[in-house]
This record gives structure tokens, C-alpha cells and sequence, in this order.
């Protein structure tokens, strides 16, 4: 599990500058049951490109490096 959340973490930091650019961030919350909860901040928090972003963007590079990942979920903290 703690080699899963590294590999999570160092997708996320491969992504967090481009979210920077646009004035916002992403932290990882959890990971459960093959999901992944992250948190927007910022400008990503009312995004309406939000869900592409964890689609095409977080989604599709965790499951590159943790292929059992069923899905990335933002969570309203």
C-alpha cells in the first residue's frame, strides 16, 4: 500500500505544476478500495473543466503506473 501511495503522489507532482499555472492544486486525500480521492484547491476547485482533468489528465496517468485503479474521486473537504 505504500509503494501505491508513492506512485499516486509522484503522478500528482508531475501534474501539479500545469494546475499551478491555472492557479490551483491537488492534494492527495486517500486511497481505498482501488479509488483515489484527491482535493482540488484553488482555481481547480470551480473549475468547469474539472472532470476532464481527473479524467484524462489524473485518471489516465495514475492507471499508466497502478493499472487496478478504478477511478480518481475529488472530495468536497
Amino acid at each position: 500500500m505504500e509503494e501505491t501511495i508513492k506512485k499516486i503522489n509522484e503522478v500528482l507532482d508531475q501534474i501539479r505544476p500545469y494546475l499551478n499555472m491555472e492557479g490551483g492544486d491537488v492534494e492527495f486525500v486517500k486511497y481505498e478500495d482501488d479509488y483515489v480521492y484527491i482535493k482540488f484547491y484553488g482555481a481547480c476547485a470551480n473549475c468547469s473543466m474539472m472532470d476532464v482533468t481527473i479524467e484524462d489528465g489524473i485518471y489516465a496517468s495514475i492507471k499508466e503506473v497502478i493499472p487496478e485503479c478504478k477511478g480518481v474521486i475529488n472530495v468536497e473537504i
